[in-house]
């Protein structure tokens, strides 16, 4: 009898490949010494950004139809030759190349990890502790993220284009362990096999499945508001002149914070349950926005602190809901939409706060962001909270 909890290291090893980035303290550095100005740089991430939603459903659809071990393959290999353009690239139009690459390929791993994940599980009869094992995968990537920045530091003192050189090395460390990933068997009647099929299946999740509507749309706006946050963070640093040598110790604390309350999210769960857990998390996160705008100071600190607490427990609970309504045959679509969703949104309030930021205060984008999630999550989880249980 296949043992599918073998998968789980292997994942492990995905994740870090993924979130162990050492270029992401000196790549504005970096694009700088290769004559780019700020618009440029902004262009380019436009570039990664639309890479990845062109992607996302697609990729997730031929997770779902070819299997998740291929497509994590392939997202793998893609993301090594990304940064390995990178290393060897100058100029916009050669990094435009490298975001595309880079953009297509994690897209093609989004999704399926999580998708492969579950399965593995439900294939063990051992579901039940998904958003352990989720939490632990978080957790993971956020210490994995927090430790590459300081290497990524001490790196770029040889040279801005050193650790572009280690990345490509530490993201094809993924190539192998999707190789050697074991498929569990999907159990289905009908496989989806046609894009009218996959729409159809989009269609009737926010059409006629109400509770995988609802998981997914609360997992998208929070997944949009802890992104959202996260690029207040250092414009928040520089309004309360915190010392520029501070910023990654502050980042690296802020992604630790996360990589613990990511550990120990099954335990707030089943602490709390179900309806408590979600209120918790969508009014806590409110308060972070809140009290952040309103005390942009030293003080202001411990804020930062708790919405990265509470973001660390949301992400893994929240994908929970969305596995526990998803049929197998189409659970890597669904976390696809999730992250799709996540990207739209993103697209449409970010300017909105940026222009606020840069032509009012922040304390005004913080508080206004704020209560967009509070709004919009209360919204979203109303139709639950109608009746006694989900």
């Amino acid at each position: 009898m296949t043992n599918f909890s073998k998968n789980i290291p292997r994942l492990y090893l995905i994740k870090i490949s993924k979130w162990f980035n050492m270029v992401m303290p000196i790549v504005v550095l970096f694009y700088q010494s290769n004559e780019m100005g700020m618009h440029e740089i902004f262009v380019l991430k436009a570039i990664y950004s639309v890479a990845i939603v062109t992607m996302e459903i697609p990729s997730g659809w031929m997770a779902d139809v070819w299997g998740r071990k291929k497509t994590l393959i392939l997202g793998s290999i893609l993301g090594s030759a990304g940064f390995f353009l990178y290393s060897f690239s100058y100029g916009f139009w050669a990094f435009a190349v490298a975001e595309i690459v880079l953009g297509i390929g994690h897209s093609f791993v989004s999704g399926a990890d999580s998708a492969l994940l579950y399965d593995s599980m439900k294939a063990d009869n051992n579901t039940g502790k998904y958003v352990r094992e989720e939490g632990r995968m978080a957790s993971v990537g956020n210490f994995a993220e927090a430790i590459a920045g300081v290497v990524g530091g001490f790196l770029a003192a040889i040279s801005l284009r050193t650790p572009f050189y280690f990345q490509f090395g530490v993201a094809a460390i993924a190539i192998p362990a999707a190789f050697t990933l074991i498929e569990p068997k999907i159990h289905s009647t009908e496989h989806v096999h046609s894009i009218k099929k996959l729409v159809q299946n989009i269609r009737d999740t926010f059409v006629s499945d109400r509770n995988l509507r609802i998981s997914i749309l609360l997992s998208s706006v929070t997944g949009t508001a802890t992104l959202t946050f996260a690029w207040f963070v250092q414009p928040f640093f520089k309004a309360i002149d915190l010392p520029v040598e501070l910023f990654g110790i502050f980042w690296t604390a802020l992604n630790l914070t996360v990589g613990v309350s990511s550990a120990f999210a099954h335990k707030v769960e089943d602490f709390f349950g179900r309806k408590w857990s979600i209120l918790l998390v969508v009014f806590l996160l409110s308060a972070g926005y809140f009290l952040a705008g309103i005390s942009i100071s030293y003080w202001g600190l411990a804020f930062l602190f708790l919405f990265y607490l509470v973001r660390g427990i949301a992400t893994p609970i929240f994908k929970n809901y969305i596995n526990q309504y998803t049929a197998s045959e189409v659970r890597a679509t669904m976390l696809s939409v999730r992250n799709f969703v996540i990207r739209i949104l993103f697209a449409v309030i970010g300017p909105l706060l940026g222009w606020i930021t840069d032509n009012v205060n922040l304390n005004t984008a913080f508080v206004l962001a704020g209560a967009i999630y509070l709004i919009s999550a209360c919204v979203v989880i109303w139709p639950w909270f109608k009746q006694p249980s989900p």
